[in-house]
């Protein structure tokens, strides 16, 4: 495994589950759905964490990314 992005392709606001379902190499939806859960569980501690993950994981850098040309 490499390390762990904030990533461009697969984000829906800051990549930060997207690049978790790229590392762990699992669907990104399956991430997401159970980030909601633990969420509600939480009473919303999960969110604060993803905020503060915004600010600690780099985003993925361009040369990592396919460019199609």
């Amino acid at each position: 495994m490499g390390k762990l992005y904030r990533s461009r392709k697969d984000a829906k606001l800051a990549g930060i589950l997207g690049g978790l379902a790229e590392h762990l190499s699992v669907d990104s939806t399956l991430i997401r759905l159970v980030f909601v859960v633990m969420a509600i569980a939480s009473f919303g501690l999960m969110a604060l964490l993803d905020i503060v993950a915004i600010f600690i994981f780099p985003k993925e850098p361009q040369s990592t990314l396919q460019t199609g040309i």
